[in-house]
């Protein structure tokens, strides 16, 4: 199946264990349509580089998935569709990198970065 990665924003007003709730449902309406969630993780609140629907703050939650095609579509539409959810972005990838994301990564860890000048 393809590997998809999924990136939402949530309202800035939700508790964290709402937004986390979302992350769970997300993955249970996925595994429903046939779709395996690999991983996840919860980014947290970041600050927003402009306002969405009068917000300047939101939760932002990281997916990794295997999925069908469809199945990815009808989470993207349910996504659209809940009241909660500001933006969505989804990535089809050849595979998933291993270890977290690297939002998650201490800055000491990101060895990958060129030197400063």
């Amino acid at each position: 199946m393809p590997l998809y990665e999924h990136v939402f924003i949530s309202r800035q007003d939700l508790s964290n264990t709402q937004a986390e709730g979302l992350i769970e449902h997300f993955g249970t309406v996925l595994s429903d349509n046939g779709g395996k969630l690999v991983d996840q993780e919860y980014w947290g609140v970041k600050t927003m580089a402009y306002k969405i629907n009068k917000n300047r703050k939101g939760h932002y939650a990281y997916l990794r998935t295997d999925a069908p095609a469809d199945a990815v579509q009808e989470m993207e539409r349910l996504m659209r569709l809940h009241d909660d959810v500001m933006r969505v972005l989804t990535i089809k990838v050849d595979e998933h990198a291993e270890g977290p994301s690297i939002q998650m990564q201490k800055r000491d860890e990101r060895d990958d970065r060129r030197p400063r000048r």
